[in-house]
């Protein structure tokens, strides 16, 4: 079972997309609020600039696709 983190904001439909998704395959995940300061440090470790990105294992999904995210948690 990998570990999942969504590095997130409030008022970001792909964000609610992404967590909504999560949800409903009931899988467990991290959510981290990128405009916290604990959140901004975290989030500036991955590289990316835009949400939602989603850490999966030690692996990063830019962006929230159904498909993309099934490949990388199911690998």
């Amino acid at each position: 079972m990998k570990r999942i983190t969504l590095f997130s904001m409030a008022n970001c439909p792909h964000c609610k997309t992404a967590k909504q998704y999560l949800e409903q395959q009931k899988i467990a995940f991290r959510l981290v609020d990128v405009k916290s300061p604990s959140g901004q440090k975290e989030f500036a470790k991955t590289g990316y600039r835009g949400v939602p990105v989603l850490k999966i294992g030690d692996q990063l999904l830019n962006g929230f696709s159904v498909k993309g995210f099934n490949n990388l948690y199911k690998e």
